[in-house]
């Protein structure tokens, strides 16, 4: 056994390419070497901004012995097909066996193949992972065709075992394979000779190099939480920064430095936006004050002065940053507090799409659209009209021209420093929630209405003009917009008919529909359908129990719709529930068969008065007492006490089977118990398509 270690040292990396360059780099080495026959105990990834690196331990020294065999032509074949055979396997007559088949006697080449020492099925493999290596973006240096992020200085690539090392013969484009490495650029940058992994990751650490990103971001995380403490203050926590900051960095160091006094009145939002984005600084929050007035940078090696220098140079440029963010604020206030429909008269220049109108033209039919629904959301209608007519407003402003992830928000500051009533205010910023599955759902009516209105507003109008998801592409991210709708209703427990709304906004789309194709608003409800589907069974219902409950009446009111499906799945979890269903389908397939054989329907007419045994009277009975009870429980949308009832034909229906023949040679009685059949069928029909369950 040997242990592997290859290590691709470039000029630095994009930190967001780094965790994913890594896997790939395991990936295509790791999966290159098994299907070459060499198997191995474990491997492990790791990249610095100079570096990708792969350990892989217990490696096989050389791949084993193999027999090939290819099944040939019969014997007494054609003899071109014979020679054809001989020529792809590389073989004469000589070389073939024949065996006994199924069919007479056939040609078999064995092909004997050798196994190859690791050094030069690695050396294969890594050639191959460097030049196929699947980059987002690649670039060619000096006069060679190799491509590669940024230009590639060296490799290392070596096998180690009890005997020693040994460096793995490759050149690739003029870079030859080495047992060397580099240290920290500016810190420690002369050569390393490497032994094994271990020795590799000790040894760039005392020349100032953490080869594990993870390990970098502890560091950092720990030594950033530490200084805040000891001053008072808390970072605030941003999982996606530390790791783009961790991919920046080789030897971390930790500085914290102070916000001017002239910005601590911007809102937060604003200072953690400006910061991260241009300087990727972390905010630091006095808990006292809940503002943001410190930040901390991290530094890419320690100098004489502690970081003083890099620390002041940061600030200066984080003063520059800040006066311009200032700026916008401040000139966004004076015309949202004197003018702020001018914004939203300024987005009839804008375009939403080239199909679709204008920004404007967009802010109109959610208007309109919400005008519908806000009584449905128990909302005031005049506020949510307002609401609708500002909530875009802060599209044209300076700072979300700047910042356009602040869109929303800074619409609510806006809002309420122009004076608009709270609710409006609050729409501003909550109606393009939810954005995925784990943010919050607005709750308050006015910002319901606006955020339901605006995503039924973009799902209408790209499904009119043909642009729905395909495949694995979703530009308009329409998946997201039709789960929002999902989740604002049903965790509003909103009462909203989407046919009848879907259908009025696209006539406000004005976009004529050609009739020869499936009504786009019967397309956009499935569409709902399915992303409905995958919503629940995440919580645990069975797509078959979701597609009964499909079945059903105003399957477009998707309260009431996962309101019968919640009954249905926990009635067919029971005994009762089970046994039932197996009783439904036990009527359903004789009485279909009987249907189909005699050619008639048998769906009226069952009367008691033929009925001879005691389980068929009781049945009679029991379907009675179930009608009375169940009918007024689906009309008072009861599906529980529905079910409940249903439960209580369980043992009449299980007696009836056990005790009564169907096809009796009695005509009468035949009949009338296939009409019987039906009654169950169809009492049991009104809960859902019981059809449509599996098992």
């Amino acid at each position: 056994m040997a242990d592997l270690l290859i290590e691709i040292f470039s000029e630095e990396i994009p930190a967001r390419m780094q965790t994913r360059a890594a896997a790939d780099l395991k990936k295509l080495v790791t999966d290159g070497l098994v299907d070459a026959g060499l198997t191995y105990a474990s491997a492990g990834a790791f990249s610095t901004p100079r570096r990708l690196a792969l350990s892989v331990e217990g490696l096989l020294a050389e791949s084993p012995d193999t027999i090939e065999e290819r099944k040939g032509p019969k014997v007494g074949a054609p003899e071109k097909a014979i020679e054809g055979f001989l020529r792809g396997a590389g073989l004469t007559m000589d070389d073939l066996q024949i065996r006994d088949d199924k069919k007479g006697q056939v040609y078999f080449a064995v092909t004997k193949k050798a196994g190859r020492p690791a050094a030069e099925i690695v050396a294969e493999t890594l050639e191959a992972a460097i030049r196929n290596f699947p980059w987002p973006k690649s670039m060619r240096w000096g006069t060679g065709s190799l491509k590669w992020v940024r230009p590639l200085h060296s490799i290392l690539c070596i096998l180690s075992d009890e005997t020693g090392t040994t460096v793995v013969s490759l050149d690739v484009d003029g870079i030859k394979a080495s047992d060397v490495t580099f240290g920290h650029r500016f810190m420690a940058p002369k050569s390393l000779k490497i032994a094994h992994f271990d020795d590799y990751q000790r040894k760039l650490k005392s020349a100032y190099v953490v080869l594990s990103s993870e390990e970098r971001a502890d560091h950092i995380w720990n030594d950033a939480t530490n200084a805040a403490f000891a001053q008072g203050f808390e970072i605030v926590e941003d999982k996606g920064l530390l790791a783009e900051v961790a991919g920046l960095v080789e030897w971390p160091v930790v500085l914290m430095g102070d916000i001017a006094e002239d910005f601590l009145g911007l809102p937060v939002e604003v200072l953690q936006t400006s910061m991260k984005e241009h300087q990727k600084f972390f905010s630091v929050r006095n808990p006292k004050t809940n503002r943001i007035e410190k930040f901390v940078t991290v530094a890419n090696r320690e100098t004489t002065d502690n970081g003083k220098t890099i620390l002041a140079g940061n600030q200066k440029v984080l003063f520059a940053r800040l006066s311009d963010a200032k700026f916008f604020w401040e000139n966004d206030l004076r015309i949202a507090k004197s003018d702020m429909a001018s914004w939203t008269k300024s987005l009839a220049n804008v375009t939403f799409h080239n199909k679709l109108g204008t920004q404007a033209d967009r802010i109109d039919r959610i208007e309109a659209l919400a005008r519908d629904l806000a009584p449905v959301v128990g909302a005031d209608v005049e506020m949510t009209a307002l609401a609708a007519q500002v909530t875009k407003a802060d599209l044209s402003s300076e700072m979300v021209y700047e910042f356009p992830e602040l869109q929303g928000l800074m619409g609510r500051y806006y809002a309420e420093e122009a004076g608009h009533p709270q609710p409006v205010a609050n729409a501003c910023e909550a109606h393009y929630s939810p954005l995925g599955p784990s943010d919050d759902v607005p709750s308050e009516p006015v910002s319901v209405a606006i955020a339901l209105a605006d995503k039924l507003d973009t799902l209408t109008g790209f499904w009119a003009v043909d642009e729905k998801p395909t495949g694995s592409k979703d530009p308009f991210a329409l998946r997201r917009a039709a789960l929002g709708v999902i989740r604002l209703v049903l965790e509003n427990n909103v009462r909203l008919p989407l046919e009848r709304f879907a259908d009025a906004q696209f006539i406000r789309h004005e976009l004529a529909l050609n009739s020869g194709e499936a009504a786009p608003t019967e397309n956009l409800l499935a569409f709902f359908h399915d992303r409905l589907k995958t919503y629940l069974k995440d919580q645990g219902i069975r797509f078959d129990v979701i597609d009964a409950c499909l079945a059903m009446p105003a399957n477009d009111d998707l309260t009431l719709l996962v309101k019968r499906a919640d009954a249905l799945a926990a009635f067919l979890k029971t005994d009762d529930g089970e046994n039932l269903l197996q009783g439904f389908k036990r009527a359903n397939n004789i009485l279909s068969q009987a249907e189909e054989k005699d050619g008639v329907e048998y769906s009226y007419g069952a009367d008691v008065k033929y009925a001879q045994a005691d389980e068929e009277k009781a049945l009679f009975v029991a379907l009675d007492t179930g009608e009375a009870a169940i009918s007024p429980a689906i009309e008072a949308e009861d599906f529980a006490g529905a079910m409940s009832a249903m439960a209580a034909l369980r043992a009449p229906i299980d007696a009836f089977f056990d005790s009564v023949q169907i096809n009796t040679d009695s005509q009468i009685t035949r009949r009338n118990r296939l009409n019987l059949l039906n009654r169950i069928r169809t009492l049991c029909l009104t809960v859902a398509d019981l059809g449509k369950i599996e098992g």
